[in-house]
């Protein structure tokens, strides 16, 4: 078992920053052009996974897109043309095979991240992207600063944004607009 240091923030960086760097820029640019082309984009995961899925929502709500979280009301069905963006860090959540298998079956496109890309429902998955990170699958003795699957959910916050930036640019959408678009209800 590995017990917490009092300065363990250098170990923990270098786990997101691994975990970052595992994902390709050429793949961060077919993740944005994917996301550009859709008519609309629903995401899902479950967890603290969920919540960095709700604020990719925002922030492709805030450069233009037609964007919601799966299980909202106001999440519109998934057909022909969308995308729609699920994450599972460990791989095989019952949740997350049964949405994979619904969008399928709909026609929509299926962006899967992922840190287990041998389990399903990265069978179903138009994109697959494997974020190289520890989580609840495989965190058993591991010597990883960051507990459970910290390091992936972390770094898939970066990576949402560094998508929404590549979005943004393919569409051309000035960060004031952006800003524009942001809520005045807070």
């Amino acid at each position: 078992m590995v017990q917490p240091t009092t300065d363990d923030r250098a170990g923990a960086i270098d786990e997101i920053a691994v975990a970052v760097n595992s994902v390709d820029t050429a793949t961060l640019d077919a993740i944005a052009q994917d996301i550009a082309e859709a008519k609309v984009i629903a995401a899902y995961a479950g967890g603290r996974e969920g919540l960095v899925m709700r604020g990719l929502v925002m922030r492709l709500f805030h450069a233009g897109m037609d964007a919601h979280y799966i299980g909202e009301m106001t999440c519109p069905a998934a057909g022909p043309g969308d995308l729609v963006i699920l994450s599972c860090g460990p791989g095989n959540i019952s949740t997350v095979q049964a949405l994979a298998g619904v969008a399928k079956k709909a026609g929509a496109k299926i962006l899967y991240l992922t840190a287990q890309p041998d389990e399903s429902p990265a069978d179903l998955a138009d994109r697959v992207v494997v974020i190289n990170a520890q989580t609840m699958a495989n965190d058993g003795g591991s010597a990883a600063v960051l507990p459970m699957g910290s390091g992936y959910e972390i770094a898939m916050f970066v990576m949402v944004d560094l998508i929404t930036n590549r979005v943004r640019g393919l569409r051309q959408e000035s960060p004031e607009l952006m800003r524009a678009r942001h809520t005045n209800l807070e």
